[in-house]
């Protein structure tokens, strides 16, 4: 029985490595090729989207999975070129959809091959005690995606080590891609950096005003463990 936990955590830890390899080595080749060059010139981006017509959607939300899977590439300038091509619904839609995908391929790889490796390895003390809790988690993970100066790949990355739900994941990832992304779409047909940093200044805005009482409320919430009769 021993043997067969060691060989699966060693499975898991070579199915890591590999899967890390793997988005290395294609962002050394996209890198190297000066794809990435062009996916990040929004002038180009922006051309190659019209040309594909009735498919340009699918490059947006293909590119902007991928910049949240492979964690340099960044996804704002993505999400800009999309609001300037399919202008504000349309265009937040089809970020929010890509992001969303993103995200969920990120959180899986992480849970399959990382949540249960390090509860192996190192047992209760990886628990997060009362920040561990499902709603602590999932509060955490809906503030991350309003606050613009959070790593969103990593955020997507390090939930699937924590024990929050997939389902609580994806709902407070989608409902914290809505507003962050429609501003971004917002702003894609404006692209001086006069509008963007209004753009960035009103994100900071926005997850100031929800991550200030969210952490009086865990505040509150340890302290009033912390009086309890036993404790």
């Amino acid at each position: 029985m021993e043997g067969d936990r060691t060989r699966t955590s060693k499975l898991r830890l070579f199915g890591a490595l590999l899967v890390l390899l793997v988005l290395v080595l294609a962002y050394f080749h996209l890198d190297t090729s000066g794809q990435l060059e062009r996916i990040l010139d929004g002038e180009w981006l922006r051309e190659q989207t019209l040309a594909l017509g009735v498919r340009g959607p699918f490059l947006i939300i293909g590119l902007m999975a991928l910049a949240v899977v492979i964690n340099p590439i960044p996804s704002a300038p993505i999400a800009v070129v999309s609001g300037a091509v399919f202008g504000h619904a349309w265009g937040t839609l089809y970020v929010v959809i890509g992001a969303e995908i993103g995200a969920l391929i990120a959180f899986s790889i992480a849970r399959m091959f990382g949540h249960d490796l390090l509860h192996r390895l190192f047992g209760d003390r990886i628990e997060l005690g009362w920040l561990g809790s499902q709603n602590a988690l999932t509060w955490m993970v809906f503030v991350s995606r309003l606050l613009p100066f959070v790593s969103f790949d990593l955020v997507s990355y390090g939930a699937g080590l924590t024990p929050i739900k997939p389902w609580r994941f994806a709902l407070a990832t989608l409902l914290g891609l809505i507003p962050v992304s429609f501003l971004l779409a917002h702003f894609g047909g404006e692209m001086a950096e006069a509008n963007m940093n209004k753009a960035i200044t009103l994100l900071l805005l926005i997850g100031l005003l929800v991550a200030v009482p969210l952490v009086f409320r865990l505040v509150r919430a340890h302290h009033s463990r912390d009086q309890e009769p036993g404790e």
